[in-house]
């Protein structure tokens, strides 16, 4: 009986929440650093080979999407050590609420850090919506180029030229207006969306999009958490002032 009341006291100090949250921020960070570097790759392959052949057109761009790359590398690091230090940071808070430790006293410096992750956390999940957002875009342009291939190879599809559909990325600002050829007709445009570039690449920016959205839930779950048990302890530490003598 000892040894189970103690595996139930060990598992009343788990911070579920911190620990859902960290496997889902962990998952979603994934998804999106990995499913988003090689989505980037997939998009300079299909502007160089069809809509844009000289390289000075878009050679801005490629450097966008070089430096975006690199900063997918740093936000995968960040949000291990991130994820990592909040979850330990909720088994020290939960120990606290539940007081699984009768001589566990909190601190001025303790109750500093709490408030500093909430707030830092906060920001990041403000900052996430927008990752969100802008991750978004891409599946946007790319499920207009799929509708369009798809509507030409409707048989139902009232069409007198197919060479007359076309899709021109320079409306979109991702390439100059003066790009060659900047634009895909009919069977061309069709031949690009049965390529496996432009396949792996809208999928892989769905995926990359949904890691972001589950970014956003575990940084609101971590909110929640870190706000309650930041708020308990602040109320623990008044009490133990108030009986104090």
């Amino acid at each position: 009986m000892g040894c189970f009341e103690c595996c139930i006291k060990c598992l009343g100090g788990v911070p579920y929440a911190s620990l859902v949250a960290t496997i889902l921020c962990f998952s979603g960070v994934a998804l999106f650093c990995g499913c988003g570097h090689v989505a980037l790759t997939g998009t300079v392959t299909i502007l160089e080979t069809h809509f844009s052949k000289i390289t000075s057109d878009h050679a801005v761009l490629t450097d966008v999407i070089q430096l975006m790359q690199y900063i997918i590398y740093g936000i995968a690091s960040f949000f291990f050590l991130y994820g990592i230090i909040l979850l330990a940071e909720g088994f020290y808070t939960t120990s606290a609420v539940k007081e699984l430790h009768s001589e566990f006293k909190t601190t001025i410096c303790g109750r500093c850090i709490s408030g500093m992750f909430v707030f830092l956390t906060y920001i990041l999940g403000v900052a996430w919506l927008g990752v969100f957002g802008f991750s978004a875009v891409p599946v946007f342009l790319f499920y207009n180029m799929w509708s369009t291939c798809t509507a030409m190879r409707s048989p139902v599809a009232n069409i007198t030229s197919v060479d007359s559909i076309c899709v021109d990325v320079r409306q979109y600002g991702i390439i100059p207006w003066n790009a060659t050829p900047g634009k895909a007709c009919g069977s061309t445009l069709g031949e690009i969306c049965n390529t496996s570039e432009f396949y792996l690449s809208y999928h892989l920016y769905i995926v990359a999009c949904a890691g972001a959205g589950a970014t956003v839930i575990a940084l609101l779950i971590y909110m929640m958490a870190t706000t309650y048990n930041y708020a308990v302890l602040k109320f623990k530490s008044r009490e133990d002032c108030c009986t104090k003598f």
